[in-house]
């Protein structure tokens, strides 16, 4: 549709003698009685024609020749330009969405650009959490959407492995296997606590026996941190694949990072340029220059690098790899970073505009509306694989994608396993579900649901049935939105809209009909609903039950 009116509006504009022509925005109108698409093109164009944006819109409209595809065309307010389309065009674009799939369903916005989203990146100390899921979900979602909108997408995972925190791991493991030995050992008062620390050091008791009973956690400390880390590691990469997240192109380890001296080289490039300076013993970058609030220590006096030299190196690397757009999925809790890491990008003189973060705020665990604590596994925090024990990892994700990742999010435990209108999940997954059943029943009935060659549609004839067809055909416009937006939750927004149409549908109208023709008909209007449902549902990471 979109594509079709942009055509036809450049048509015009050429006669017009606009040109270059203007990129013409193209959106679907909140109220229906404004049309099926509409357009502002006409009030972009005053300045430049001098003339007020009714009129531009009149002779835009008076210079549309091919009007087949059209049941009308009006001007509203300032000069909005409004189109509603026939049905008989309506009709034939549901019949290629049938015939053609996929390819009737996308828009290539990322023409082979390519992208490095990195998310999850959580510290290897401990399980994932509640938190980390729902960045694991966005991230997931988000590199699906850009692959199908032409994008070459590579997911990573930035390992933090380099700082005091893998040494803190290390000495709370130790701490509690000397005490599993019944030795007096003292836990370190910042260590890291929950169940999983227990479990840690019951596991190295049982594969190291008393080999490092009364030994000295200096004498020790490479081999049971190093072994700690692995494991860390090793439950990282099983919560991902728990939660059906696909695989990572890459692991990004800072630590050899540092081993390389990439992160060295990276300030020493830096110092070149003048952009480092000594002050009060330390090292510092001078980020302020480049439009940070101040310059940022990337030395301490102690010698030690802070985390924000790792950072500018890490994103020099992004760089210096060739993506031409970089997305990092961060904590809301770091907005503060992104003004940091963006003078890094204009330090080394590469345009900061292709760097994009994306927030992702917190999650609150609720239970008849209350705050919920699941156990202490993990001490003070819910886990991944517990959210996912108790719904599965369907239900979790989608509830992660019905808001914008930076708004808050209410995961109620009990709307999320409900089986009503109330649990978007279901409400969505059931419409799929309905639809198989509708086509197992027509299918007993001697009705082939599979052959739509010679379909009439112009039986469909309902208001109800052509508000269905024409949300069909906006899901493009949606997918175009959500992939130029980086926004995936648009797609969730639109689900739900389809699966209410459809319910609301079947509850008003017979799809088996005593006559065929209307059957076969309706049918074929269902099965679009259902291809749409399964390529969202897909894109989402979420799978399309057959029946429920």
């Amino acid at each position: 549709m979109k594509k079709d009116v942009r055509n036809i509006l450049h048509d015009s504009l050429e006669k017009l003698g606009v040109s270059p022509c203007p990129e013409i925005e193209i959106e679907i109108p909140r109220e229906k009685f404004f049309g099926d698409l509409s357009t502002p093109v006409a009030m972009g164009l005053a300045k430049t024609l001098k003339k007020a944006p009714k009129n531009i819109a009149e002779d835009i409209i008076n210079n549309i020749t091919d009007r087949n595809i059209f049941e009308k065309i009006d001007i509203a307010g300032a000069g909005f330009i409004n189109f509603t389309f026939t049905k008989k065009y309506l009709h034939a674009l549901l019949k290629d969405l049938l015939s053609s799939g996929k390819s009737s369903m996308r828009t290539d916005v990322g023409h082979k650009r390519k992208v490095l989203v990195e998310f999850v990146s959580a510290n290897p100390t401990g399980p994932l959490h509640i938190g980390h899921a729902r960045g694991a979900a966005v991230g997931n979602a988000l590199c699906n959407l850009l692959e199908e909108s032409g994008f070459i997408v590579e997911r990573e995972y930035y390992i933090n492995d380099a700082g005091r925190q893998i040494k803190l791991l290390g000495m709370s493991v130790y701490a509690k296997y000397q005490q599993s030995l019944g030795v007096n050992a003292e836990f370190p008062e910042d260590g890291y606590r929950g169940q999983y620390i227990d479990d840690e050091a019951s596991a190295l008791s049982a594969q190291a026996g008393d080999k490092f009973k009364n030994v000295s956690f200096e004498d020790c400390e490479k081999e049971i941190t190093g072994w700690a880390y692995n494991r860390m590691m090793e439950l990282i990469k099983k919560d991902i694949s728990y939660f059906s997240i696909k695989e990572f192109s890459s692991w990004v380890s800072e630590k050899k990072m540092h081993e390389n001296n990439e992160v060295k080289k990276a300030i020493e490039y830096l110092k070149s340029k003048d952009f480092i300076y000594e002050k009060d013993g330390a090292v510092w970058f001078s980020s302020e220059k480049f439009g940070d609030d101040k310059d940022r220590v990337v030395i301490k006096s102690d010698g030690e690098h802070t985390y924000f030299a790792s950072d500018i190196a890490y994103h020099k690397d992004k760089l210096d790899r060739g993506f031409d757009i970089i997305i990092d999925i961060w904590g809301a809790d770091h907005h503060g970073y992104i003004p940091r890491i963006a003078s890094v990008m204009k330090a080394f003189g590469y345009d900061s505009s292709k760097f994009k973060v994306i927030l992702v705020q917190m999650v609150n665990l609720l239970k008849h509306g209350e705050p919920f604590q699941m156990s202490k596994r993990a001490g003070n925090f819910v886990t991944l694989s517990e959210v996912v024990d108790l719904v599965g990892a369907d239900i979790t994700k989608f509830i992660f994608l019905t808001r914008k990742s930076d708004s808050h999010l209410d995961f109620d435990i009990d709307v999320v396993t409900a089986t009503s209108a109330e649990n978007p999940v279901f409400y969505v997954q059931y419409a799929n579900a309905r639809i198989n059943s509708i086509f197992l029943n027509a299918k007993e009935k001697g009705i082939d649901t599979e052959d739509y060659n010679g379909i009439d549609f112009g039986l469909l004839t309902e208001q109800d049935e052509t508000d269905l067809i024409k949300k069909l055909l906006s899901y493009i416009m949606v997918i175009e939105g959500a992939a130029t937006a980086f926004e995936p939750h648009r797609i969730t927004f639109f689900l739900q809209e389809l699966s209410g149409m459809f319910h609301s549908y079947y509850h008003k109208h017979k799809v088996i009909t005593d006559d065929i023709n209307t059957t076969k008909a309706r049918l074929a209007l269902c099965n679009a609903v259902k291809v749409v449902i399964k390529d969202a549902l897909t894109i989402l990471g979420v799978t399309a039950p057959e029946k429920m």
